[in-house]
């Protein structure tokens, strides 16, 4: 046996760790893919994994905490970031993006995790992550409306991504009617107008509306 053969490889502390919840993660998302996130089970993401069951059940708990873990962590690679050069076009492609993903069985299978995974400590802490993150990484699109004058200086990237996504994900989980383009189309404006909009104008005009019909 050579000398090279006989070094002991050097490991990094959480290197196998690190390769576990790997294997996990793609066990799961192969699930998904083949048969929704509905069908996903523990047994047949061990066995596709390598990985015990106990193993699973002593990192995640349950399942509804794996599947959670699984799909915020895939989505934070799939929905970029986009810069166009205005406002519109940003949540434009922002809006299409998301559209399409909730068509992917990935998609589907976070926002119907989302919906209805009861909450447990894991899962809160997983949720509340993957959206402060969300968040962040869409504060660019922000920044550069308002730098370009396209938002008031005091916008905030919460209420701009909640705001947009919030009828996409109605449309998604409830009403299931078409997202077309004319659809963002017409959302985005939409959207661009009531950030735009000063409260205390809307304010000023929902009160003058109130006295208006009480006076009729």
């Amino acid at each position: 046996m050579s000398e090279a053969e006989n070094v002991e490889p050097l490991r990094r502390p959480g290197g196998r760790a690190a390769k576990v919840r790997e294997a996990v993660h793609r066990a799961v998302l192969e699930a998904v893919e083949e048969h929704g996130v509905d069908k996903v089970g523990i047994p047949d993401i061990s066995r596709r994994a390598g990985v015990r069951d106990s193993s699973i059940y002593r990192r995640w708990g349950t399942r509804e905490n794996l599947v959670l873990d699984v799909m915020l962590s895939a989505s934070e690679r799939t929905l970029p970031l986009p810069d166009t050069g205005s406002l519109r076009g940003d949540l434009t492609i922002f809006a299409t993006t998301l559209i399409a993903y909730l068509d992917t069985p990935l998609g589907a299978g976070l926002a119907r995790a989302l919906a209805f995974i009861a909450d447990s400590e894991h899962s809160a802490q997983a949720r509340n992550t993957f959206w402060e993150a969300r968040y962040e990484a869409n504060q660019a699109i922000v920044t550069r409306a308002v730098e370009r004058g396209e938002l008031p200086a005091d916008t905030e990237t919460r209420t701009v991504i909640e705001t947009l996504i919030a009828p996409i994900h109605f449309r998604h989980l409830l009403t299931r009617e078409p997202m077309d383009e004319r659809f963002v189309d017409q959302h985005v404006i939409r959207v661009i107008r009531a950030l735009q909009s000063d409260p205390a104008d809307r304010a000023t005009v929902h009160d003058s509306s109130d006295s208006s019909s009480m006076n009729r």
